[in-house]
């Protein structure tokens, strides 16, 4: 097996802040990844690690522990022992274990000569899922504009948790007054008494579908739980599920939870946390990062696990170097995809990997 990984810059289409960000003046014009490609005769399988500093995981912190990983400790046809190999290297590390058990599922699967929702046995159904499309904390004046420019899209997400949060959501309502809208706070209220008052506030917005994690993770349970019984909207885990070891605490604290590849280590994790969720009565979300369509698109191979999607990370960059799922006016699809197998994601162009790799 040969490893390869680079960083890669992604441009983002307008500057990017979410409540963590939004409180300390922040925003970004660029979001990093590492990109993974590992090698076998004639079966490649691709990956990513997305950065994020909310969960440490720096473009150098990820390819650090790449470094440690030897190659022929991995194999496409045994992702389960692959993974305990990495899981013995260092705890933690879930974005770069997921970049390579995106690869390891994308090999097994091409070595198969299945997309990877058939490999997993899931199936996957065109116009059926819809992704919503986020607009993050910005000016009212920007709010319009992207709202404006997200005109295809039936479902937004809202990112709050800023001083300008009800200015923001009128500027949404000016442009579209019935909409579908989730909102996320991304951590964004630190006492229950906030944000019940909040989202008080949001349920007078008929069309406010959901809100997500609208206090910390680190929140003590039972205010989580307070506030879950008092909630007048659903509540969904974000920050506060990590992986499927967090499913009974959410099904305490809140109606659903948002799945995420970053935090599960890989699309083997993601579909143990959605199934525990399920089983736990919870309804399920896939959500992502700023990511390429590598990321995006192989979240969407576990659409059939799902209610609701948040696969929009692709869609809010400029220079996104694969094509894989596409999300016309919403819908995830694999119509137009030309790899049959894996992943079902190319290169653009000559791609960022060299071509003798």
């Amino acid at each position: 097996m040969k490893l390869e990984f680079l960083p890669f810059d992604l441009r983002l289409k307008h500057t990017w802040a979410i409540a963590r960000s939004a409180t300390t003046g922040g925003g970004s014009d660029l979001a990093s990844v590492v990109l993974v490609r590992l090698s076998e005769k004639s079966t490649i399988g691709l990956g990513e690690a997305p950065t994020s500093r909310r969960y440490a995981q720096s473009a150098a912190f990820i390819q650090d522990f790449l470094r440690l990983v030897d190659p022929d400790q991995l194999s496409f046809g045994d992702i389960p022992g692959s993974m305990a190999y990495l899981d013995s290297l260092a705890p933690n590390h879930s974005s770069a274990k997921c970049a390579l058990n995106v690869a390891l599922v994308d090999g097994a699967a091409r070595q198969t000569a299945q997309p990877v929702y058939d490999f997993l046995g899931l199936g996957f159904a065109e116009n059926k899922h819809l992704t919503s499309y986020s607009i993050g904390i910005d000016t009212p004046e920007m709010v319009r504009r992207k709202v404006a420019e997200a005109a295809a899209y039936p479902i937004l997400k809202l990112k709050i948790g800023s001083p300008g949060d009800r200015e923001n959501l009128a500027a949404l309502r000016q442009v579209d007054p019935k909409r579908t809208v989730r909102v996320d706070a991304n951590e964004g209220w630190t006492t229950k008494e906030e944000a019940l008052r909040q989202l008080e506030w949001l349920a007078r917005d008929p069309h406010i579908e959901f809100v997500e994690q609208p206090m910390p993770a680190s929140t003590p349970l039972a205010d989580l739980a307070w506030l879950k019984s008092h909630s007048p909207l659903p509540l969904f885990a974000d920050e506060s599920c990590q992986s499927a070891r967090d499913i009974a605490g959410c099904a305490r604290c809140y109606h659903g939870v948002n799945v995420k590849l970053i935090k599960t280590a890989g699309l083997t994790g993601a579909g143990e946390t959605l199934r525990a969720a399920r089983q736990a009565g919870l309804k399920t979300m896939l959500g992502c990062m700023i990511e390429t369509s590598i990321l995006i698109t192989a979240a969407a191979h576990l659409a059939e696990l799902t209610d609701h999607l948040d696969l929009d990370g692709n869609l809010l960059i400029s220079n996104d170097p694969f094509a894989g799922a596409t999300a016309d006016r919403g819908a995830l699809s694999f119509a137009s995809a030309t790899e049959k197998t894996g992943l079902r994601v190319k290169s653009r162009n000559a791609g960022p990997f060299p071509a003798n790799g």
